[in-house]
């Protein structure tokens, strides 16, 4: 990927992605193929020694992952340098799904007698990952606050065996944050590379790769589609030649590839990033601010409000404050039903990003597998609410939350 220097994130969105095509398609065309043809059998043999992973065999590459693979490319390497104060190359690898991708991220990294540390109140599917595939393929996972640096010098000391270091900021439900440039300044001395998981900011609010990240991960699916219309999962790298060989033969050998038509809707979406998330941020201040003066409400969990833990890191180092949103009902589970149940405007649905305003409840259904011990230490509560807010008039919404709070 060549980084185009774009001064907007919008033109970025719209004109980066390749629209080779044979017949002067305005869209990048969907290339719905299982496999492609060679012209000579010498051009089949260098595309099997590696010359164009993209027309081969759509598990290896299709011209509309590689579309979609430049864009997010373009978008977390907008505006930075590498070392020698060149624009950053980054390479991304497109999955169908976020957990795809997060398995190639953890399995070209580790080995088994490998250590990983993370922290809490990741989100579910990660923390299963971590404590179930990983565990039985003999990698251990070490879950402590990353936010004490003492500790983490610590833990890097008495654990030689840490290859990686995994970071979810915002994390998803509870809006924890943790200092991702001074991370990555402890790990890299102690030779262990960083990764982390943009979903909630998105690289129009934060990038980890400005601040000493080695992987960013997106489960795609989410602000970066935006609709809610298909699923894609994205690992991007800074090691162009550790991305091209390892990483990809992970992914190629896992099997996790994406499909054409799911591609081409990420294409799509990442077109409007911008004005989405400036119209999900804007409505998410004003959803919180209306959360935390009711009286129904027991705790808001959003990085905007000075009162979050986290307010100082991320008010450093994201653009804005991201569009998700958790908050206690006093009246605990039952009163957690109740007001799922009157809401009128917004969706009852997991997953979060969507136009549309989504709210669910961890503890009965993303962090459902999570042992409620375990998930209460990490402040997922039996009465918290997540809610991703959308792009609705924030008028719909106040009035919305308001009569479904005055049934509990």
């Amino acid at each position: 990927m060549k980084n185009k220097k774009f001064k907007g994130i919008s033109t970025l969105t719209l004109h980066t992605a390749a629209k080779e095509n044979n017949n002067s398609s305005h869209t990048t065309p969907i290339y719905a193929t299982s496999t492609f043809t060679f012209d000579t059998a010498q051009e089949g043999m260098e595309r099997f020694a590696g010359k164009d992973k993209t027309k081969l065999y759509t598990r290896w590459g299709n011209p509309t992952f590689a579309a979609a693979e430049q864009t997010i490319e373009a978008l977390e390497a907008h505006g930075l340098t590498n070392e020698k104060g060149e624009p950053l190359q980054l390479k991304a690898l497109l999955h169908s799904s976020g957990q795809a991708a997060m398995s190639t991220l953890f399995l070209s990294n580790l080995s088994a007698g490998d250590t990983l540390i993370s922290h809490f109140s990741l989100y579910g599917g990660t923390q299963e990952l971590m404590q179930k595939i990983l565990l039985e393929a003999g990698i251990k996972t070490i879950i402590i606050d990353v936010r004490d640096s003492a500790l983490l010098k610590k833990t890097l000391e008495e654990n030689k065996g840490v290859k990686l270091i995994h970071l979810e900021t915002p994390a998803n439900p509870t809006l924890q944050c943790v200092d991702i440039e001074s991370i990555c300044t402890i790990a890299h001395a102690h030779g262990v590379k960083v990764s982390v998981d943009n979903t909630v900011a998105t690289p129009y609010l934060q990038q980890p790769f400005a601040l000493g990240a080695d992987y960013v991960f997106h489960s795609a699916t989410k602000f970066l589609n935006g609709h809610g219309s298909a699923l894609n999962g994205v690992l991007l790298g800074k090691d162009l030649e550790f991305m091209n060989t390892k990483v990809w033969k992970w992914h190629v050998l896992l099997g996790g590839n994406s499909n054409a038509f799911d591609s081409y809707l990420l294409i799509q979406g990442m077109k409007t990033l911008e004005i989405r998330m400036e119209r999900h941020c804007s409505n998410a201040a004003k959803v919180s601010d209306f959360l935390d003066k009711h009286a129904a409400i027991e705790k808001v969990n959003y990085t905007g409000l000075k009162s979050h833990p986290d307010h100082a890191i991320a008010s450093k180092q994201m653009k804005q404050h991201a569009p998700l949103i958790s908050f206690e009902l006093k009246g605990g589970i039952e009163a957690g039903k109740k007001f799922l149940d009157a809401l009128e405007v917004c969706t009852r649905a997991v997953s979060l990003g969507t136009v549309d305003t989504l709210v669910s409840h961890p503890a009965s259904m993303t962090h459902f597998s999570i042992p409620r011990e375990e998930r209460i230490k990490y402040g997922i509560t039996d009465g918290l609410i997540r809610m991703s807010v959308g792009i609705e008039n924030f008028e719909d919404l106040e009035a919305d939350l308001a009569q479904a709070l005055s049934k509990i």
